[in-house]
């Protein structure tokens, strides 16, 4: 090659990498975020040779207890999609459909910790060992080694046919998409299909990969979606659900693999598609955590805001992360819910844990008159019109009945005059409160007004940091 000739191809890919305007284009953008992203050769290496050694020692372990098992490497190790860095290996050892569900967990759980001495057992719909070898974080899983993913016993079960899917189906180009799309999704933070995350798993970013065609497309498709999306990879038609974004498990026809994306994740993913087509910019990429409030910033925003924070403090459940959030979720919108309902108007809402669990409310309004408007049906609803007038027709705390255009209307003594009264009452508990979250409640719990809030910064600088700084 002349140096000619060399020069030429140089000012080529900078003429592809910068856009009329001189910004980057999508092209040099990821593949730039690729370079960083993708596994080099040494890094393989280790990866394969140590799945390699818990394959071997997880096969023997098996087939020593029951000669029909076998093993199997699976999720994105297995099909080449991980992210340089990711140190996961997950092993399903599958038993014959012959032995009994029990059977199956004790020999999965004995098959783990001979495979893995220091490993410790977590629980998803049954037991399974989990622990860390030569530097990755490994899972070891039971199943039942089936032949169709239909007959299924165990949620489990089917994803030694995840594998098989994806693996017909990914070629070197898409998998590289695959790369971009989960970094993207971690990036803009809605990879994750934990319940604290609500977002998108590694399979179902490969499955839409696939289904679109490539990670470019995926984001032109997104940047279109109008929820409910319905996908049906293989054509099932055979189920409806009722969630923003619906992917039919190809192996699986009753299922929803996009089940425990939030419609705020949905909504997450269109909106940054867009920023990414329309302003290619290798940051979304990149999951910088928010700097750490500090407490005269916090002032500030009080100060400015005018309204009133109120913080519900208690000692976090000891519980997973799966249990956790969603009671955490359940308990703040009972609790605003409790709020609104006796007219004291919540602005903004957000959980927080850690050591301890956190419902923090910004409140419009935190005071209300002594007295509440009540209305009643309409008089030509002649029996439960009757009713009410003659429930209050002689009561004496209330102003009325009276008419307020075709209905019957009182004024009757507020219960709670404040929303902080309300909220250290025995009437918190009224309101739908996950279940550990209760329990920590009724054990105690601690209320933060206004300028108290600011304590919280010694152990959720960034959440006040994102609650106070909110982006898509």
């Amino acid at each position: 090659m002349t140096d000619d000739t060399a020069r030429g191809e140089s000012n080529a890919d900078e003429a592809d990498d910068a856009s009329t305007d001189g910004e980057p284009t999508f092209e040099a953008v990821t593949r730039a975020v690729l370079a960083e992203i993708e596994p080099d050769e040494n890094e393989r290496a280790i990866l394969r040779a140590t799945a390699t050694t818990l394959l071997e020692r997880a096969a023997t372990a098996a087939t020593d207890r029951s000669p029909g098992a076998d093993v199997l490497q699976v999720g994105s190790s297995a099909r080449d999609t991980w992210i340089s860095g990711d140190r996961d290996i997950d092993i399903f050892v599958r038993f014959p459909p012959t032995i009994d569900r029990q059977t199956l967990e004790t020999y999965g759980l004995e098959v783990g910790h001979e495979t893995l001495p220091s490993g410790h057992e977590e629980y998803a719909e049954h037991p399974y060992v989990k622990g860390e070898y030569d530097g990755f974080d490994v899972d070891l899983v039971p199943c039942f080694r089936l032949e169709d993913a239909t007959d299924i016993r165990s949620a489990v079960d089917r994803t030694p046919f995840h594998n098989w899917y994806l693996e017909e189906r990914l070629d070197d180009d898409l998998v590289d998409d695959v790369r971009l799309a989960k970094q993207f999704l971690k990036g803009i933070g809605a990879y994750g299909s934990n319940l604290r995350t609500e977002g998108f798993s590694g399979y179902l970013t490969e499955l839409l990969v696939v289904e679109y065609g490539g990670f470019r497309s995926f984001l032109e498709a997104a940047a279109d979606w109008h929820p409910p999306v319905e996908l049906d990879p293989e054509d099932h038609g055979q189920a409806t659900f009722d969630d923003p974004l619906i992917v039919i498990d190809p192996t699986d026809p009753g299922r929803n693999v996009a089940a425990v994306c939030s419609a705020e994740n949905v909504a997450r993913v269109q909106h940054y598609a867009r920023e990414l087509l329309e302003a290619p910019n290798p940051g979304l990429f990149d999951a910088e955590p928010p700097e750490p409030l500090e407490v005269d910033a916090l002032e500030t925003h009080l100060e400015r805001r005018d309204t009133t924070p109120v913080a519900i403090r208690f000692d976090a459940p000891d519980v997973v992360d799966d249990q956790l959030y969603p009671q955490l979720r359940k308990s703040l919108e009972g609790v605003r819910r409790g709020l609104d309902d006796r007219g004291f108007e919540v602005f903004r809402a957000e959980s927080f844990a850690d050591e301890t669990g956190v419902l923090y409310l910004e409140l419009a309004v935190t005071e209300r008159p002594a007295i509440e408007r009540h209305e009643g049906p309409p008089v030509h609803v002649r029996t439960h019109a009757e009713g009410f007038f003659d429930a209050y027709t002689n009561d004496d705390t209330v102003y009325g009945p009276f008419l307020d255009g075709d209905r019957y209307v009182v004024e009757r003594e507020r219960d709670y005059r404040s929303a902080i009264a309300f909220l250290e009452s025995d009437d918190l508990f009224g309101v739908s409160l996950g279940a550990h979250v209760e329990t920590a409640l009724e054990e105690r719990y601690d209320i933060l007004v206004d300028d108290e809030v600011t304590a919280l910064l010694e152990e959720f600088p960034r959440a006040l940091a994102r609650f106070y700084d909110p982006t898509p």
